[in-house]
């Protein structure tokens, strides 16, 4: 991470500060995948599903919430559900370290969902060892965008 930026586990104070962190990265790098939710219920849903119930790590960046990650373990699966970054804060090494956090704390496999058209991430997590295993049509999503299934079935260095 740049120089002052800090990982460490989210509390339910940051909860409007990662929200503003998925609503800018939504509205910056996926416009093309219309988001199901209004800005109030993307919200609700970070203070009252995301932090109670999956591992959120925030890096912060002179006491700002810059990014967010969040892990869960469903059906022997580690799932990374959540890695996203302040537009401002892209390119700067802290989506890497957020994901060295992970491979460090979540067992394999470990699988993700991304946007088939988020060429940006699906390099960062192809570039990581991930390999996709399913393509879908979107509709299993929300945004019924299509997306992509990736996993990585043990953990390998992450690289910038």
């Amino acid at each position: 991470m740049p120089h002052s930026a800090t990982p460490r586990a989210a509390v339910s104070t940051d909860a409007e500060s990662i929200a503003a962190v998925l609503l800018a990265s939504h509205a910056a790098f996926l416009p093309f995948a219309r988001s199901a939710h209004t800005d109030e219920e993307v919200r609700a849903w970070v203070r009252e599903v995301l932090l109670p119930s999956e591992a959120v790590t925030v890096a912060v960046v002179n006491g700002q919430v810059i990014g967010v990650l969040a892990l869960a373990k469903r059906g022997g699966i580690s799932w990374l559900t959540q890695l996203y970054l302040h537009p401002a804060h892209v390119a700067q090494g802290i989506g890497s370290k957020l994901l060295a956090h992970a491979l460090a704390t979540a067992l394999p496999p470990i699988r993700l969902y991304t946007f088939q058209q988020n060429i940006g991430a699906r390099r960062f997590y192809e570039r990581n060892g991930f390999v996709a295993i399913e393509l879908t049509d979107g509709g299993a999503n929300e945004e019924r965008c299509p997306d992509v299934l990736y996993e990585l079935a043990s953990p390998l260095r992450v690289v910038a």
